[in-house]
């Protein structure tokens, strides 16, 4: 995906016949999508595709798209796996203390003895208190990401300091 670029669905599959998309929502906002005109298509080979968003609407726990342009199921079906993404500056703000998944991944994470664990590959919902998956030589640690654990959180630094309490990373 392009520097600078944050991804807020997943296209699916085509939807109908004139065109309509059906996408993984990968936005904890999502009524973002009732005010988002234009979004860039990136597919997986990381060519991109900027397409105005002719009409949006939420079917279960995903999003309906209808890009202008895309009128035939044809042409949907050319989109299917891309990422709809906004740019970064266009992403919504959040509060202090509150991070994006994509910030997070590739993060450093660190005990507060300095001893590194690996890095973050992703943040995992549970529904509950969220995980980091840190890999680390090819094994995977699940840490809790709580304020008691994580303790310090700098992304622009790509660093994430743990106190992680006894047991947590015996296996």
């Amino acid at each position: 995906m392009g520097e600078g670029l944050v991804a807020i669905a997943k296209i699916v599959k085509p939807r109908g016949l004139r065109g309509e998309l059906i996408a993984e929502i990968l936005t904890d906002f999502p009524e973002r999508f009732d005010d988002t005109a234009e979004v860039i298509l990136v597919s997986p080979e990381g060519n991109e595709r900027k397409l105005k968003i002719e009409d949006s609407w939420f079917q279960k726990d995903r999003v309906v798209l209808k890009f202008e342009s895309v009128d035939s199921v044809e042409k949907a079906d050319a989109y299917r796996n891309h990422e709809v993404c906004v740019a970064e500056a266009d992403a919504v703000a959040l509060e202090e203390g509150e991070f994006f998944d994509w910030q997070l991944q590739g993060c450093d994470v660190v005990t507060i003895e300095g001893e590194s664990l690996g890095q973050v590959r992703e943040l995992m919902r549970t529904g509950g208190t969220e995980l980091l998956v840190v890999e680390s030589a090819g094994k995977d640690f699940l840490i809790p990401f709580a304020e008691t654990i994580c303790i310090e959180v700098d992304v622009n630094a790509k660093r994430i300091i743990v106190d992680p309490p006894d047991g947590l990373l015996d296996f």
